[in-house]
């Protein structure tokens, strides 16, 4: 063992000449020592402490490496068990994926974990700890899967971050982007190339979502505006696939034609540049925009800390909703009846009511940070996402606590409900995960080098799941990716 300087000073750098004593050092034989022996100390010969002091240091050392001696014996010990009982997994794991073996009896495995958990000290109930989460995620993975997830088509283009992804109405094999880049795309999800590409904003396009029964696109910017704009797309501009070149910049304005489209930014898709309706009053970046049930009325969700909702043919503010205390950060219809949900940084988000001429609203406290979005599902639910790394699903009928509550260890995004009740979620950590109204994990779409986003994944959709073509699923990240996914249930179960 070297010698070590006992430093004084606040500056915490070494210095010679502060040195005021040196601790005992080991003797040559300490290399064998450390499998068993024991360690012989020797003191310095011209040291000034008295022989007493010296004696009961000596003890103290040889308590100490008792001590440890000890703890790494129970360790080892320990350890062994450990990797007996991972290795017995491993085979029975084996065992079990070949046909005709059944599920094995994991009765052993809860013993030993039992006995591990009583173990007194910190050091083995850590290692109890983990043993119990790696025996946990092992008999979870013997379970089959109830859902099968592929990945089938990638839509590239975009020069920035996508911040969402929307899907026409049933019958139409389209989808929609709103990007960082100031643009908005609609793709066919059959080609997987841009058909039209909007830049009517003057900011980051932040949701995008279609007409119910119309050719419409109602787009939401951080230019403080929404846009309503025509998304009739022309099917022959499609003979490529699409990839933008990174020096592109734009379309140029020598290129418009008589109905304002533009040639030549995505490999030859048309550019549209001029809105139907240009929604404003805003004084800062709208975040989202929805249709309600009907279409004759919009809402939007804005940093300015308010709602509103406006008339879609004259483009007339109706009402601005006020009450959360920080800035909004989504806005969500009921498909059917005239209700919204907006979510804010303050921690809620709230219910407007509109079926009656005097609006009521409600407030709801689920979550502790950010509530990063809200939504409406078929069996009149609400789930709520946030970025304190929970998801919360909602009975409308009684609202004062949640169902169900998921948990993880990340940040949720714009998470998405399906018509059969299965909740898909983005998560800041690259993953999407599926579960069912009652908290239960389902699956989570495959993520590797090859498939999967390689940064944040910002929001997802569901397609038309009655459709011919094979992707039925949307995923849309940080990575400037949008991915296209066939999610279906096993067949064997």
């Amino acid at each position: 063992m070297p010698q070590y300087d006992v430093i004084s000073g606040s500056s915490g750098k070494p210095s010679k000449s502060k040195r005021i004593g040196s601790f005992p050092r080991a003797s040559a034989d300490s290399e064998s020592s450390a499998f068993g022996g024991r360690l012989k100390y020797d003191f310095d010969c011209d040291s000034t402490m008295p022989p007493m002091l010296r004696a009961r240091l000596r003890e103290l050392f040889s308590q100490i490496e008792r001590e440890f001696e000890s703890l790494y014996t129970e360790n080892a010990q320990l350890q062994e068990k450990v990797d007996s009982l991972n290795e017995r997994l491993e085979r029975e794991a084996v065992s079990y994926e070949k046909p005709g073996v059944d599920c094995p009896d994991f009765d052993h495995i809860t013993k030993s974990a039992s006995k591990l958990k009583s173990i007194g000290s910190s050091q083995k109930l850590k290692t109890a700890h983990k043993l119990k989460a790696q025996t946990s995620k092992i008999v979870s993975s013997f379970k089959g899967p109830t859902i099968g997830c592929s990945l089938v088509r990638q839509f590239s283009g975009h020069r920035d971050g996508v911040w969402d992804v929307s899907v026409a109405r049933p019958g139409q094999p389209l989808i929609g982007t709103a990007s960082a880049d100031h643009s908005a795309c609609i793709w066919s999800v059959e080609k997987g190339r841009c058909l039209l590409q909007y830049l009517g904003h003057q900011g980051s396009v932040n949701s995008i979502k279609f007409h119910p029964s119309r050719d419409l696109v109602l787009t939401a910017s951080g230019d403080q505006t929404a846009h309503i704009w025509q998304a009739a797309v022309t099917w022959e501009h499609v003979k490529k696939p699409s990839s933008m070149d990174e020096d592109e910049v734009g379309c140029d304005k020598d290129d418009y034609g008589a109905d304002d489209y533009e040639a030549e930014l995505m490999d030859g898709s048309p550019c549209l540049r001029t809105p139907v309706r240009e929604l404003v009053g805003h004084t800062n970046a709208v975040m989202a925009a929805d249709w309600l049930p009907n279409a004759d009325q919009i809402i939007t969700a804005s940093w300015d800390r308010t709602a509103s909702l406006y008339d879609v043919e004259t483009g007339e503010l109706l009402h601005s909703l006020t009450g959360h205390d920080q800035e909004l950060t989504y806005a969500s219809s009921h498909h059917s009846q005239r209700l919204v949900v907006t979510s804010s940084i303050d921690t809620t988000f709230r219910l407007w009511d509109f079926r009656e001429p005097i609006h009521s609203v409600s407030v709801f406290q689920g979550h502790t940070e950010t509530v990063t979005c809200a939504v409406f599902t078929r069996e009149d639910k609400v789930v709520s996402g946030s970025d304190d790394r929970s998801v919360k699903v909602w009975d409308l009928r009684n609202m004062r606590s949640p169902l169900a509550t998921i948990r993880s260890d990340s940040s949720a995004n714009k998470l998405a409900v399906s018509p059969s009740g299965v909740i898909a979620i983005p998560y800041d950590n690259r993953q999407v995960r599926l579960f069912d109204l009652n908290g239960n994990r389902l699956a989570r779409l495959p993520r590797s080098s090859r498939q999967g986003h390689r940064r944040m994944v910002c929001c997802v959709a569901w397609g038309d799941e009655k459709a011919d073509y094979p992707t039925n699923f949307y995923s849309c990240g940080f990575d400037r990716l949008v991915l296209g996914w066939s999610i279906q249930p096993c067949k064997e179960n």
